[in-house]
């Protein structure tokens, strides 16, 4: 209900936006300037009218174009600082210039005229949008991780920062990269493009870098020959999942916690009762639901030159590289660095404070 109403809301946010926006700067003036000296100009009533609807279909249109499957924030942020900056210039050099000649003629204070307010939106959004705009391009981007493949390192409801000149600076929308930085190092948690869709983004960890050979025997990785080390430790449950093993690996600098599962077969336990998932056999260890089985059999993977193999740390319940293959350098995104914050509805029902500030190894 609440889309349908906000697509018939957006239909009106054009026309009622361009004839706000020919009154505000081209008439009201000329209202201020025919009123009393001290005397605020009255609009006329569909003036008013138009002006007090206009906030709730920008919005609903926002709505839209933000509930959208493929929105890229990047091009609105984008987009809506070029419109921004562009309302500000107009005013500055011509509109201006206009308003104060126009005073002067009536012998009226060019101060005593206000300020269009679309005019006064963009000044004031315009820095706050190019200052967003360059800290979510150039440094850091939030991110939200919205499934459980990169368990227990990140949680399904953990929000991230995203540290984007790490392997690179790149333009936005376009990726291009314009300056070097770094190179992802074995073990980092990167984010990138999908390769078979490039309008979403996943994040996974570094296994395998460019030339390595990486084979997987019995739930341990085995790198160019050398067993990468594993340390097992018990059993694993957090409220949602079963039938777990967790244990110790480290790639290269990084050390950090894996999972597996017990045994393809444990899969008739029912959830726990913590657990508020709806559909429950999807989160109890089951190597089948990624559509992988990583004990049906030793694998061997070459990693091309200019890609990367990245596999989740929920090692029997994430579909990765060792499902969809190697991901390119071009599509990198940059090195997940930080938890925010923390909301979880699956397990707490609400924020896990102590997620909060959690350096991503």
């Amino acid at each position: 209900m609440l889309d349908l109403i906000a697509s018939l809301l957006s239909l009106f946010t054009l026309p009622v936006a361009l004839i706000c926006v020919i009154d505000d700067w081209f008439l009201r003036p000329g209202r201020q300037l025919r009123s009393p000296a001290g005397v605020p100009a009255k609009d006329p009533v569909l003036m008013r009218v138009l002006y007090a609807v206009l906030p709730a279909l920008v919005l609903a249109s926002f709505y839209q174009l933000m509930s959208a499957q493929r929105a890229d924030f990047s091009l609105v942020l984008i987009l809506i600082t070029i419109v921004s900056g562009v309302v500000w210039a107009i005013d500055h050099f011509l509109l201006r210039p206009r308003r104060t000649a126009a005073a002067r003629s009536a012998g009226r204070d060019p101060e005593s005229i206000e300020l269009p307010g679309t005019v006064d939106y963009a000044r004031s959004f315009f820095p706050i949008m190019a200052v967003l705009l360059v800290l979510r391009s150039f440094l850091y981007e939030p991110y939200r991780i919205p499934s459980d493949s990169m368990m227990p390192t990140l949680l399904d409801g953990d929000f991230i920062l995203v540290n984007k000149y790490a392997y690179g600076v790149r333009l936005p929308v376009i990726h291009e990269k314009v300056l070097e930085v770094g190179a992802p190092q074995r073990g980092d948690v990167a984010v990138f493009r999908f390769p078979t869709d490039t309008t979403v983004n996943y994040v996974k960890r570094v296994v395998g870098l460019p030339g390595d050979v990486v084979e997987v025997r019995e739930d341990q990785l085995i790198i160019n020959g050398q067993p990468v080390p594993l340390v097992q430790q018990g059993r694993y449950e957090d409220g949602c999942y079963l039938n777990m093993r967790i244990a110790e690996e480290k790639l290269g600098e990084h050390a950090h916690r894996v999972l597996h599962c017990l045994s393809s077969d444990m899969i008739t336990v029912p959830p726990l009762p913590s657990c508020n998932r709806s559909i429950p056999q999807g989160y109890i260890c089951n190597e089948s639901t990624a559509g992988i089985n990583p004990d049906s059999g030793n694998r061997i993977m070459q990693v091309p030159k200019g890609h990367y193999l990245m596999v989740g740390d929920n090692r029997d319940n994430s579909s990765d590289g060792r499902v969809w293959g190697f991901v390119a350098e071009s599509l990198l995104v940059g090195r997940a660095s930080l938890i925010w914050f923390n909301w979880d509805l699956q397990r707490s029902g609400g924020p896990d404070w102590s997620r909060i500030g959690t350096r991503i190894e």
